[in-house]
């Protein structure tokens, strides 16, 4: 794999030139002589670095769908949304509160997460019959339970050829299909609700340009690990959009390509679109939609700002280990150097877990193999029909063994359930002993197949973050999981348990013919063909809450740090657990409960206690009755700034982490923080655009510092003076002090520049607020 730091033009679709070092915008400088020479030659033009850009799928996409005049500052109007039964509720409620009357453009409410309706009595099944009331007074479409999980219903019901879908989801990844798709926080959706716009500057666009053809044994999952374990780390597409094309696409199948796709997210981009081709075509034609396919590829020449080379016949299967799916290695480098990566792994979770916990991996070697305890081929990223029929014939005719291993596969729809029942695919999955079960994201979340303690899974799922498979270290138990590709998965399970990469499989490939059958859809699914009905009543369960009242940013803040996180990154899992805390999605207060209680379980209590004055001062009262400490912190403040008083302050609590908000694109990651009186993050660096957004729409700042030695430690107090003003003004650098040892230490934090809606949302103190007036 080569990556192209300093950019590279794509011309004719097949032939890569590396850029030169020259102005941005021109062909010329430097070596772009020669460059600008060699693009005529093989094109016939002469072009600049500009217009080049503007020669990608990427830029004709957003271009047609960005309401301003400007394409560096885009406002993106979406075509469709679509969430699911963990993010709808609070999105619905948010828009309700907002002035909402009916869904603008379609919006599709799947259930495939809280499906487990026996987790916590009703309060499961009263969010889905919030979803399916509402898809009725407002005109959407409510997928019921078991049916499909979200993205494969959006891939065969939804996407279409140079469209954009937005979702509530961070794997919204349908850019195999020609569809570029963004996963972000539920406020983002609200905003398309109300019929505004999602706002950004224009994004880089790195190419992905593939060669060669996948050698047998070698699947999707093979290649997106690959892929991710080069690029995460550096950054290399952060916050970009990944663009596939070169002649490798080619010999990609549909289901390949969305297979990789999909585990894009995991770079950390913003979304993705790849070059499409009658492969495409015949996945539209299969599922009833031919007239929504539409030919996508670059111009003549094309110039991204960074390219990545692979040939496809130089993957091999892959294996991310515990806990991140950039922790990649090839299975033969595993079985060779299997001790020091195992070694390894369990140093990473001494520092995960904070030696709370420890994670034996060493123990799984027998006879010099790895052992492992459980299969799951499942979701959005395994449940595809040419995965699970590949799996079936690894394992036709084998046994997966009456000792500990498992394995489990959900096909991601009901259809393709359908199909692997009809053509026999089911019969022998189950004839090895593998279960079968329905469309469920459980397993990848932590709420389906949660492994025994200090267990080893692999997962053709899309991440293997720490606690993510559903163990709790705060009672003890810690188990992890290896991502994988279904076909090893299955090699694997064939041998029983013993790490076996799916190149040692010897039989052949039946690849059978797949036939969509929507009967299913049509006697399930509620479509409204976006008529709405004001007359419908919605349903709500007893756990369903409103938001309660957020206070505007005041005038001057005082922020106590009560948490203080090093971890190289940390994930929104670790922010607000997954898991079984998702059925409390719906209770604003009683999911904020649960916040960091993996990483930091004091981190609740102490911003409650802080949460104390700020409650103090919004009922005309003194701070320092409610929280005694404050006394304190106000007269040392006062010794600088005495026009500091309760009518022009606020309190709320901050946290400290390195890189936080790699993964999910949950917005209670922010929200819980919101709800128990936080003001603000304070990091080096924001892992994705996404959790930056979150933050912001739950009015909090997202404050960044220079790594390095931090002037203050967690408990301690920080003052910001004329906080307000600054935002006001648009400023990107303010000044702090540390609240200690009877005096103020004074340093800077910074944030990016907000667009002006999100001054005017930090402002107000959220969206809720921002669109109530």
């Amino acid at each position: 794999m080569k990556l192209y730091d300093g950019g590279a033009y794509l011309v004719n679709g097949t032939d890569l030139i590396a850029a030169g070092t020259g102005a941005a915008t021109e062909i010329g400088a430097a070596d772009g002589a020669d460059i600008a020479a060699e693009i005529k030659s093989k094109s016939g033009l002469t072009i600049t670095r500009e217009q080049a850009a503007e020669q990608t799928i990427t830029y004709g996409i957003l271009k047609e769908h960005n309401v301003s005049d400007d394409m560096k500052k885009l406002q993106i109007k979406f075509d469709k949304l679509t969430s699911h039964d963990i993010t709808f509720v609070g999105i619905i409620q948010t828009a309700r509160a907002s002035g909402l009357e009916k869904f603008p453009i379609p919006y599709v409410l799947t259930n495939c997460h809280n499906s487990l309706c026996a987790v916590g009595g009703t309060i499961n099944e009263d969010d889905h019959m919030f979803g399916l009331t509402c898809a009725k007074r407002y005109g959407g479409v409510y997928v019921p339970p078991h049916q499909a999980v979200i993205h494969q219903f959006a891939r065969e019901m939804l996407a279409e050829g140079g469209k954009m879908i937005l979702g509530s989801d961070s794997h919204t990844r349908y850019g195999a299909l020609g569809t570029m798709a963004v996963g972000e926080g539920g406020p983002e959706l609200v905003k398309q609700l109300l019929n505004k716009t999602y706002d950004i500057d224009m994004p880089e666009v790195v190419g992905v340009y593939l060669t060669g053809e996948p050698i047998k044994g070698v699947g999707p999952q093979d290649v997106a690990l690959a892929i991710i374990g080069e690029v995460f780390e550096k950054g290399f597409v952060k916050n970009k959009v990944m663009e596939f094309v070169g002649p490798g696409v080619l010999n990609l199948s549909a289901d390949f390509r969305i297979g990789v796709d999909v585990m894009t997210t995991e770079t950390t981009c913003l979304s993705s679109i790849w070059r499409t081709d009658e492969k495409i075509r015949e996945f539209y034609g299969i599922h009833g939609r031919e007239g929504d396919y539409r030919e996508l590829n670059p111009g003549e020449a094309a110039y991204y700002d960074g390219m990545i080379e692979l040939d496809l016949s130089e993957v091999r299967p892959m294996i991310a280990m515990p806990f991140h799916p950039s922790n990649t290695y090839t299975i033969d480098e595993l079985n060779r150097d299997l001790m020091d990566i195992l070694d390894d792994c369990e140093k990473r979770a001494q520092v995960s877990f904070d030696g709370k916990v420890n994670l034996d991996l060493k123990s799984k070697v027998r006879a010099g193999k790895l052992y492992v305890d459980q299969g799951i081929i499942a979701g959005c990223a395994g449940g595809g029909f040419e995965n699970i029929c590949d799996a079936a014939d690894i394992l036709r005719g084998a046994s997966i063994g009456a000792d500990e291993f498992t394995l489990s596969v959900y096909p991601a729809s009901t259809p393709i359930y359908m199909e692997l029942v009809r053509n026999g695919t089911v019969a022998d999955l189950m004839a090895t002993g593998a279960i079968v079960k329905t469309a469920f994201c459980g397993p990848c979340f932590g709420a389906g197949d949660t492994p025994a303690n200090n267990a080893f899974s692999i997962r053709h799922s899309t991440r293997n973050f720490p606690n993510r498979e559903g163990s709790k270290v705060q009672n003890g138990q810690v188990a992890s999981v290896a991502l994988m590709d279904a076909r090893s998965i299955a090699s694997t399970a064939a041998n029983k348990g013993i790490l076996t990469a799916a190149t040692e499989f010897d039989g052949d490939f039946t690849k059978p013919k797949y036939f969509f059958d929507s009967t299913i859809y049509k006697n399930r699914v509620f479509d409204s063909k976006g008529v709405a009905d004001p007359s419908v009543e919605i349903q709500f369960g007893p756990n369903i809450k409103d938001w309660p009242a957020m206070s505007a940013l005041p005038e001057n803040l005082i922020l106590k740090v009560v948490s203080e996180i090093h971890d190289p990154v940390t994930t929104t899992d670790e922010l607000i657990p997954s898991g079984e805390t998702s059925s409390f999605r719906s209770n604003p207060l009683g999911l904020a409960e649960f916040a960091l209680s993996r990483k930091d379980p004091e981190y609740v209590g102490r911003a409650k206690e802080v949460q104390k004055a700020q409650k103090a001062i919004e009922a005309g009262e003194c701070p320092g009755d409610a929280l005694p400490e404050v006394h304190e912190i106000m007269q040392i403040i006062k010794s600088k700034f005495n026009n500091i008083s309760k009518e022009n302050v606020g309190f709320g609590s901050t946290i400290f982490a390195v890189k936080p908000g790699d993964g999910s694109a949950r917005e209670q990651a922010a929200s819980c923080q919101k709800v128990l009186g936080g003001w603000a993050n304070i990091a080096n660096e924001y892992a994705t655009k996404r959790y930056r957004s979150n933050l912001i729409n739950w009015g909090m700042l997202p404050l960044l510092i220079d790594a390095g030695d931090l002037p203050f430690s967690n408990l301690d107090y920080i003052f910001m003076p004329e906080i307000r003003r600054a935002i006001s003004d648009g400023k990107t650098e303010f000044e702090a002090y540390v609240v200690k040892d009877g005096g103020l230490a004074p340093f800077k934090l910074r944030m990016a520049e907000l667009t002006p809606d999100e001054k005017d949302i930090i402002l107000k103190g959220c969206l809720i607020n921002y669109y109530r007036g």
